[in-house]
């Protein structure tokens, strides 16, 4: 495949005012996606712009407005909103394309940039690589005339509407009343309508992590720090946790215990629950290669197959549809129910799991867990530049550790798409094996990124 400039696997991240998160590459994108999105018509085109509550955002929205006006689009202004909320909105307003300014699960000092098409799916690469060679290059051409500048407006009842949209995927025979539910938003882009929506439903609701500053996203809270959504779960003794990440398109749960499981576990119990009423699709459940052995497990054991695929919701959605499969997922959280929606999508996830939770009558913790994971450890090696998987001695320990599994495992060395960060990942049945394996893989790693 053709080297990316800008484009990883979700979209463009970086840390926020240096390269590539600068207000002169977001102009530039805006530029170049308005141009390969508008046709040759007469009529107006329209983007849509969302963002989580990053300090950087006010930053980089006023320069993808100032790109995309100076081609001849509209711009709407959605505000906060959830990444799957402007996926939702790209469609609902007959929108040209999309644009969520986020980097998900991300500390605060990081920004991102993530394109819908019409149809509300991220693009494809040959999509990104268009706009890609346009942004380089060709920016003064097709400027438009000053009487057919883009205008721009703000859309007030963006959350609103999302909310509306989310609570309609809530099985209508249900309320959620005698439920108590703790909901962490990471300080996110969630903060205002995972609450609302739930509440709506007639939980009672226990906010965490709904005070953004600019600064506070993902920090201590959320998805990636659930341990303070089990702490409230426990003192409050609510029925659920639920745990978002900074742009809401991720989960995790926690049972009425406070025990934590992952996007593993909530696919099995929504696929187990789907399949006894003869709601899933495909014949089983999609997932990355990161998804635990014992999620195929579990599936196989109920007559249903687990597809994989490589890292990332975009890879998942694209097996999803090409074989109609209307669930799937990441062992990170997140969950994707096409029936609804064209990407992860927190909160929905966790409405179908609190759907499972009222018909089930039991408590959490009788549902939670699944399967028994198969012994698995992740181990991320930062490195500052070069390429240590090209290394010789890597290429080598690797050859070594996965002859030492001898089928008995799995092994997954890869590059994060998003990071500088190489993911050392194995599972198998022999719990000691496995973790002897990824310390020696990554002391060999960080040797070579030296």
């Amino acid at each position: 495949m053709t080297k990316r400039a800008y484009f990883g696997t979700d979209g463009i991240r970086g840390e926020a005012n240096r390269h590539p998160m600068t207000a002169e590459v977001a102009l530039r994108v805006g530029m170049a996606a308005g141009k390969v999105f508008m046709s040759q018509d007469e009529r107006r085109h329209l983007v849509v712009i969302g963002k989580d509550t990053r300090l950087s955002g006010y930053m980089i929205e006023p320069a993808l407005v100032a790109g995309f006006a100076s081609v001849g689009m509209d711009v709407r202004l959605l505000g906060p909103i959830p990444t799957p909320g402007v996926a939702m909105m790209t469609r609902s307003m007959r929108a040209d394309l999309g644009v969520m300014i986020s980097a998900s699960h991300n500390t605060y000092s990081d920004n991102g940039i993530k394109l819908f098409g019409p149809d509300g799916f991220k693009l494809s690469d040959a999509r990104e690589l268009e706009i890609e060679a346009l942004m380089d290059e060709g920016l003064q051409e097709r400027l438009a005339a000053p009487d057919t500048l883009g205008r721009v407006a703000r859309v007030d009842d963006a959350q609103a509407r999302y909310v509306e949209i989310a609570k309609a995927t809530f099985p209508r025979r249900l309320s959620l009343s005698g439920l108590r539910i703790v909901i962490d938003c990471a300080n996110g882009a969630a903060y205002k309508v995972a609450p609302t929506a739930l509440y709506e439903l007639g939980a009672e609701v226990m906010r965490l992590g709904v005070e953004p500053n600019g600064f506070n996203i993902n920090s201590e809270c959320g998805s990636t720090h659930p341990e303070a959504m089990a702490k409230m779960v426990k003192e409050y003794r609510a029925d659920i946790g639920i745990a978002l990440d900074g742009d809401a398109d991720r989960l995790v749960i926690c049972d009425e215990n406070g025990r934590v499981v992952d996007g593993d576990q909530i696919m099995a119990l929504i696929a187990a629950h789907w399949a006894q009423r003869d709601r899933l699709t495909g014949g089983g459940v999609v997932a990355t290669v990161m998804s635990n052995l014992g999620l195929e497990r579990f599936l196989g054991g109920k007559g249903l197959k687990l597809e994989r695929t490589a890292v990332g919701d975009r890879a998942v959605m694209m097996r999803m549809r090409e074989g109609g499969f209307n669930l799937g997922g990441e062992q990170s959280g997140h969950v994707i129910l096409s029936d609804f929606s064209t990407t992860g999508d927190g909160l929905l996830a966790a409405l179908q799991v609190l759907a499972v939770l009222k018909e089930a009558d039991k408590p959490m913790s009788a549902l939670a867990r699944q399967f028994e994971p198969v012994p698995q450890l992740l181990e991320n090696v930062r490195f500052g530049g070069g390429k240590p998987l090209e290394s010789e001695n890597v290429k080598g320990a690797i050859a070594l550790a996965e002859r030492r599994l001898n089928g008995s495992g799995r092994l997954l060395v890869r590059a994060s798409g998003t990071e500088p960060l190489i993911r050392i990942m194995a599972e198998g049945d022999d719990e000691k094996l496995i973790f002897e394996i990824v310390h020696e893989l990554a002391g060999v790693v960080r040797q070579a990124a030296a």
